[in-house]
């Protein structure tokens, strides 16, 4: 097999440009249960320590950064930098009871909601 790399036609940038910090967002896929709100999102090589996730309210709040090797590539199209993704959710989160995990690159949170985000069963009484 065979990998033809073409040149990047502005290859020779200036390194200053370069090197300034980048902010980037983090894509995620948020899925509803009758419970809980589920949010998953690619974080490849990133281990728990590289990231600071926060709850406030019905307010996610995740940061992280993607550290840079010294490395000469021939094709370098990984992430470097720092990231952040703030979502407002449509209903209040238990933050006490929130769960996170990293597995294969895969960053997943359980978000619980409120007890009084949950809907409640009203009995009807027969006279």
């Amino acid at each position: 097999m065979t990998l033809y790399i073409q040149p990047y036609q502005y290859r020779r940038m200036d390194r200053r440009w370069a090197e300034q910090p980048q902010f980037r967002a983090l894509g995620v896929n948020v899925s509803e249960q009758d419970d809980a709100y589920v949010l998953s999102a690619l974080v490849p090589g990133l281990k728990a320590g590289d990231l600071n996730i926060q709850v406030l309210e019905n307010v996610v709040s995740i940061e992280g950064e993607y550290r840079a090797e010294d490395t000469d590539y021939l094709l370098n199209e990984l992430p470097i930098g720092t990231f952040r993704r703030t979502l407002r959710l449509p209903t209040e989160i238990q933050s006490e009871k929130v769960e996170a995990k990293i597995a294969d690159g895969v960053l997943t949170l359980n978000l619980p909601k409120a007890e009084s985000a949950k809907p409640k069963k009203i009995n009807i009484s027969v006279n």
